[in-house]
């Protein structure tokens, strides 16, 4: 038979083809060339699993090249930024210096505890707890309050004013100014504190040339807020980040913009860990700008001094009216420069020391500046604090008569007391000086001429109590002075004072009506005193009236008329150089890092009050009398009046409840010298010893003698002049050419070396 069948015949029973062998993929027996099944199978397999390996490879491959030569740059780039950390650095703050360069706001190192959350998330939670307790522990800052300052600010359990609003890859400060003790015993055991990073920085120190404190004039510095911080980012105001320190009083705040700089960023390399590795790029800070200030330190001090040294001793005086010591609760000093506006020396009592705000405040330190117990401390009483001036008001209230019908020949009866309406007004102490005119009664500070001018302008134009457009000139005058209005001073938070006229009385009456109304419809009781029951009666039946006892005591600066210490000086200002009002400055340059001035500030000049010539010299020679024969006199004898001619008007403002207050405003041709002490009894019996002092340091006056040497006389002799900043970084006082020492030489001076004075008598 046939070896090969043919296609489609069965095998015969028990031919080879039916055995095991053949039926298994057989033995060499099988047909040649033909390969078994299995195998074939297999082999299939192999060739599929080689060809899927080969196509990962290449697919990896090709993807290791995309990533490493197409986008190589970016990745390396993007793996870069992960173990780069941009840690903004803040600028030094610029400094404030006076006229002649001396420094009175500066900068110091202190040392910062500051708490790194990425290194801290590293740490099991017990351990967390230990460093934090240990933190709190030796920085006596309480552990709560740690715990809410690393809570980022927004997030649920956010305490505001507590909580971290900068850069969740920054460390935290969680006590700031810490003492030499607790850095040491930090750093000195630094593995006792893992991620607790101790770094100095800068804050504002206060170097005090002559002791000068200076406090309401410099203003203090306070971490941005939150709700700052977002304004910063709303604007694009690069300035300003999460770690700034922002003006909030004072000059600090007035010139924050130039004072604050530019933050930088300095980049560090870190592991996995957050270890630092290395430096990388950095992009400086830009210092802040120095402000140079009409402040001239040495008066300044004088002017501190006195005006603390005059509370003090009316404080140990006996007043004899209440029966008691004078209060002498608060004071203030304004020495202006009379042709420009600018502010020499200010002074405010009580005051405190600007160290305390320097690496935070405390709780307690705040309440007591704002307590009324310790007298307020925080409120400048120069340009925030309001009281009625007295008769340093009478120069003003002369102004407006002699240009309204008065005239400098009018004579009125200075008798002891006046009735007017139902009521009797005396002069102080009932003195009686008969009939006199203008010049006399401003010497001799009778109330009972002036009552007479208001009284006569009340019946003329307003005896109608009801007409709140009554015309008034002394009302009128007054407001042309600049009373009633912030004078515009470069120092924020000024208070306006009040010119106490109709409008205001009307104003005034709907406000407090349902509150007096309500005293008055009740039965008095023990409570409640005869004035004020009284009071409250008439008040709430017609308080909106203008009677004819408001306008006579408007007249001599008394009732509800307000002014503050800086309104008057500018007011007196105004009189000494003819009729300017300035809107006072203390800044007085902006310049850089590098010594170039970017900004001068000039004065400016806010109105005119227009005064005839032979007005404005008719009250120059009547307070010249004041100070030489009036009620200045005996506290002026042995000063060279011939020489340095003061005008001044003394003032002892009478306050329902209170004791008097004491005032004594004078000018030169070159300065205008204001002093104020509140329930410190009469004008120049308690400021004026002060006054003089300060008049004898601004002329370098001693005994009868005026030092002539142009460095001796600060303010007018260098408004020209800036101080000078040198490569090295130290500040010289300004330089004197030939050209400005002769805009240096002051008025007075020029006076004393031809010996034609004005004024030196009446």
């Amino acid at each position: 038979m046939s070896p090969f069948r043919r296609r489609g015949t069965r095998p015969a029973p028990g031919s080879r083809g039916d055995r095991p062998a053949d039926r298994a993929g057989g033995p060499p027996g099988g047909t040649p060339g033909e390969e078994p099944r299995t195998q074939r199978l297999s082999r299939m397999r192999l060739i599929v699993i080689q060809a899927l390996v080969l196509s990962l490879f290449a697919t990896l491959l090709a993807r290791l090249y995309y990533l490493q030569v197409v986008e190589g740059d970016a990745y390396q780039e993007q793996a870069a930024s992960q173990s780069v950390r941009d840690i903004v650095t803040q600028p030094t703050r610029g400094l404030i210096v006076d006229d002649q360069g001396r420094t009175l706001v500066a900068n110091r190192l202190a040392w910062v505890v500051e708490v790194d959350r990425t290194l801290l998330g590293n740490l099991s939670e017990a351990d967390q707890d230990v460093v934090l307790d240990r933190v709190a522990e030796v920085t006596g800052v309480a552990r709560r309050r740690i715990d809410r300052e690393l809570v980022d600010c927004g997030t649920d359990g956010a305490v505001s004013g507590l909580c971290w609003n900068g850069s969740p890859y920054q460390a935290v400060p969680v006590a700031e100014d810490v003492g030499q003790r607790v850095a040491l015993a930090i750093s000195e055991v630094s593995e006792d504190y893992p991620s607790v990073v101790l770094e100095q920085q800068s804050v504002r120190s206060y170097p005090s040339p002559f002791g000068v404190n200076l406090a309401h004039v410099l203003g203090y510095t306070s971490s941005v807020t939150s709700d700052e911080l977002e304004e910063a980012e709303k604007d694009n105001d690069t300035s300003v980040d999460a770690d700034s320190v922002l003006g909030r009083a004072g000059l600090e705040k007035e010139y924050d913009t130039w004072l604050r700089g530019l933050p930088g960023t300095s980049s560090v390399t870190v592991d996995s860990q957050g270890n630092v590795l290395g430096d990388s790029d950095d992009e400086e800070a830009r210092p802040g700008d120095t402000l140079v200030t009409s402040i001239d330190a040495k008066v300044q001090s004088v002017v501190e001094k006195q005006l603390a040294s005059t509370i003090r001793t009316a404080r140990r005086t006996y007043d004899s009216v209440t029966k008691k010591n004078y209060v002498a609760d608060s004071g203030a000093v304004v020495v202006m420069e009379a042709d420009t506006g600018r502010i020499v020396a200010m002074a405010s009592q009580p005051t405190y020391d600007p160290e305390v705000w320097a690496g935070g405040i405390t709780e307690k330190q705040l309440r007591r500046l704002y307590s009324e117990k310790a007298g307020t401390p925080l409120l400048s009483r120069a340009t925030q604090g309001q009281f009625a001036p007295g008769s340093t008001w009478k120069p003003f209230m002369t102004v407006g008569a002699l240009t309204h019908g008065y005239s400098t020949s009018t004579q009125l009866n200075c008798s002891n007391s006046v009735t007017i309406g139902n009521r009797t007004f005396k002069n102080y102490e009932s003195e009686a000086y008969g009939l006199i005119g203008f010049q006399r009664a401003l010497e001799v500070s009778c109330n009972t001429f002036f009552y007479r001018i208001g009284y006569h302008y009340w019946l003329k134009y307003g005896s109608d109590e009801t007409d709140v457009n009554a015309k008034d000139p002394l009302v009128a005058e007054a407001k042309k002075f600049g009373f009633g209005q912030a004078t515009g001073v470069d120092l924020p938070g000024e208070a306006s004072g009040r010119v106490a006229d109709r409008r205001w009385k009307r104003s005034y009456w709907k406000s407090m009506k349902s509150y007096y109304c309500g005293i008055a419809r009740k039965p008095q009781t023990a409570k409640t005193s005869d004035f004020l029951y009284q009071f409250a009666q008439e008040f709430c039946a017609d308080g909106y009236a203008y009677r004819a006892g408001d306008a006579a005591n408007f007249a001599i600066g008394q009732g509800d008329t307000l002014v503050t210490p800086l309104q008057l000086a500018r007011a007196y200002a105004a009189l000494a150089n003819g009729g300017t009002l300035y809107a006072p400055r203390v800044g007085k340059a902006v310049v850089g890092s590098d010594g170039t001035v970017i900004k001068r500030i000039k004065p400016s000049v806010v109105g005119h009050v227009s005064m005839p010539k032979k007005v404005l010299s008719y009250l120059d020679t009547a307070l010249s009398g004041v100070t030489s024969e009036g009620t200045m006199a005996w506290k002026m004898q042995g000063f060279p009046l011939s020489k340095v001619d003061i005008r001044s008007k003394t003032g002892s403002a009478e306050v329902y409840g209170k004791q008097s207050t004491s005032w004594v405003a004078s000018y030169s041709d070159d300065y205008v010298v204001v002093m104020m002490v509140s329930q410190g009894g009469t004008g120049s019996g308690t400021s004026g010893p002060a006054v003089r002092k300060i008049w004898e340091s601004l002329y370098g006056v001693d005994g009868e003698s005026v030092d002539t040497d142009d460095s001796a006389i600060p303010g007018v002799v260098q408004s020209e002049g800036l101080p000078v900043f040198t490569d090295d970084g130290s500040i010289l006082p300004p330089r004197t050419t030939g050209a400005s020492a002769g805009k240096s030489t002051t008025k007075a001076k020029a006076k004393a070396a031809s010996g034609t004075a004005k004024g030196s008598g009446a």
